[in-house]
């Protein structure tokens, strides 16, 4: 990430007669140390050997002493030495702490993104699917999960350059429409449909669901009514129509409280037709197969395995959820050419989506492996004061509720200007940091107390740390922001925090391939530990103005990588005065 990374990169290139880009993969900034100093660039003679087709290698130990040898100290590296299966690089002081600060306040929300590590990395086109609760049923944890996961994955595609299309399928078809287009006929209410339009919907569907499997009169005149809908009856369409667009307005007014947007509100209902294009090619192509029940089927081993085979038809001709798939899939491809699609839901999907992306490709649509799936594991136990997790509103309302409960023990409300807001920010940060911490592929059990626990690794730390180095800034800027003599940085904590500064390109690389946010999330709470023990050792206030103005230069590029990380993760960086004692309390 340092300018004169290239220099160093030129002048092992020459020693070691290898292309500069052989090398970018094989040097990486060494992580900090809290038992000693350590030194700021490593190359893996492993990596390195690996690129090179001499089979004959002596040993590795004995290759990177060798190495070590044939390099020399100059104006950009200050010592040389080796360890398991490395070369260690030390970078002159002065110049390490120059070209950090530098490059982090000159490239500002591009730091680390402009890294030899992304160059030539083309421009791509990508579609990410998440979210998409179903209209009328409840937001689970699930949804909330796929939510702030796939909002993640959006925003650091975006950051590296790529067009992104955030695509939110709403489960707004199905016989749960009937059930739902009857119930409001029998137990609706206009205004309370207006008011609160998600809450009254499954308060309906709840009612009509119970009505319907005590009175056969109900559950048939359900049928009808989705009968109606799906040869498209106006009325019922009218009012169907009307549900989901209310539906859409709600869930746009909760998700801008989460700090979420989409491009487009798509939905099952979009491929009622479409899905029955797909079913004729697949009947054109020789892979339908009708079964005795009259449902079809595509056997996608080829030998009547019973676990690959897919059915795409019910017996009364209607489509089902893996051939809407298919539709969308198609659709988003003709309309979009993208060049990946990324869709963000839990691991019970995995075979689901298996088929789909098999289903397209013996279909003849090559592009089938630019479709991924992102899963997730499940969470068990999240619970608000109203009981289990209806309605994302209720998550965000239990957050702020929780957060000004704490703010409150700790008398921090009254010396913030809007305390709702905080809470509800701080809160989110609490919640994303606790889902991101470990592999998204696992299974947790919830708990609040964790979430908000007021020491360790959370969301809260991390909001508390930006909002005191913006409140150095504010105090102390105006006036030694201009004085800057690198000479003054090199106590071990500046040392510490300008080497872990060198890595944070290779932790967006490191996500940016396996999708995984705990990588950022470590750096993070790792970059808040250092700023925090920083913090107290070298003072601003009572400084000479050389050594003030360092010092404030280093929480700076601090306080500008934090908010760039946190932005990533879908957390906005907290500004509020935290010089007030109770923030202080608080973590």
């Amino acid at each position: 990430e340092v300018c004169d990374f290239e220099l160093f990169l030129s002048c092992l290139s020459r020693v070691l007669n290898l292309p500069p880009e052989n090398l970018i993969t094989s040097i990486s900034a060494v992580p900090i140390s809290q038992k000693e100093e350590v030194a700021d660039f490593q190359l893996s003679v492993d990596s390195l050997l690996e690129k090179d087709n001499d089979h004959s290698r002596p040993d590795i130990q004995v290759q990177a002493k060798r190495l070590a040898e044939k390099l020399r100290c100059d104006t950009v590296v200050s010592e040389i030495s080796t360890g398991q299966r490395t070369v260690n690089f030390k970078i002159n002081r002065e110049l390490l702490t120059k070209t950090v600060l530098q490059q982090v306040i000159e490239d500002g929300s591009k730091y680390g993104l402009k890294s030899e590590l992304f160059s030539g990395l083309p421009q791509k086109k990508i579609v990410v699917e998440f979210s998409s609760p179903n209209v009328a049923k409840k937001f689970h944890v699930g949804h909330l999960r796929s939510t702030i996961i796939g909002n993640f994955i959006a925003n650091l595609k975006e950051a590296l350059g790529h067009q992104v299309i955030r695509i939110n399928y709403l489960g707004d078809w199905g016989m749960q429409f009937g059930l739902l287009g009857t119930g409001f006929q029998l137990f609706g209410y206009e205004e309370k449909l207006q008011s609160n339009p998600l809450q009254h919907l499954f308060e309906v569907y709840v009612q009509v669901n119970k009505e319907a499997a005590d009175d056969k009169s109900v559950a048939k005149a359900a049928q009808e009514f989705f009968q109606r809908l799906e040869l498209g009856d106006v009325q019922a369409l009218s009012l169907w129509q009307k549900f989901r667009d209310l539906s859409i307005e709600e869930y746009i007014r909760v998700y801008k409280r989460l700090g979420v947007y989409f491009d487009e509100y798509s939905g099952e209902s979009f491929y009622r037709e479409k899905s029955q294009e797909v079913l004729k090619l697949l009947e054109s192509k020789g892979l339908l197969l009708k079964t005795i029940k009259g449902t079809a089927v595509v056997d996608l081993s080829g030998n009547g395995d019973p676990s690959s085979i897919c059915t795409v038809m019910r017996s009364d001709g209607t489509s089902l959820y893996a051939t809407r798939d298919l539709a969308a899939a198609i659709d988003r491809m003709d309309k979009y050419n993208f060049d990946t699609m990324i869709y963000v839901t839990d691991k019970g999907q995995k075979k689901h989506f298996q088929q789909v992306f098999q289903m397209l490709k013996i279909m003849g649509y090559d592009w089938a492996e630019r479709c991924q799936h992102v899963p997730f594991g499940v969470v068990q136990g999240m619970k608000t004061r109203r009981g289990d997790v209806t309605f994302l509103e209720d998550v965000l309302n239990e957050i702020q509720l929780r957060m000004l409960q704490n703010m409150a023990s700790i008398k921090t409300t009254k010396e913030l200007k809007n305390p709702q807001e905080t809470a509800e920010r701080v809160g989110l940060a609490a919640l994303i940091i606790q889902d991101f911490k470990g592999l998204l592929l696992s299974d947790y059990k919830f708990s609040w107390d964790r979430v908000f626990q007021s020491r360790g690794d959370t969301g809260v730390f991390l909001q508390y740390t930006h909002a005191r180095l913006h409140s150095l800034e504010e105090t102390f800027g105006c006036g030694y922001l201009n004085d800057f003599n690198t000479a003054c940085l090199q106590e071990p904590q500046s040392v510490s925090i300008l080497q872990h500064l060198l890595r944070f390109d290779e932790v967006l690389y490191k996500s940016s391939q396996d999708f995984q946010p705990r990588h950022i999330v470590s750096y993070l709470l790792t970059l808040s530990h250092l700023a925090a023990v920083a913090h107290k050792t070298l003072q601003i206030k009572d400084s000479p103005p050389e050594v003030a103005g360092a010092r404030l230069h280093l929480f700076k590029a601090v306080r500008s990588v934090l908010a760039n990380g946190m932005k990533l993760l879908g957390i906005t960086p907290m500004e509020f005065c935290s010089c007030c004692p109770g923030w202080s309390a608080m973590v």
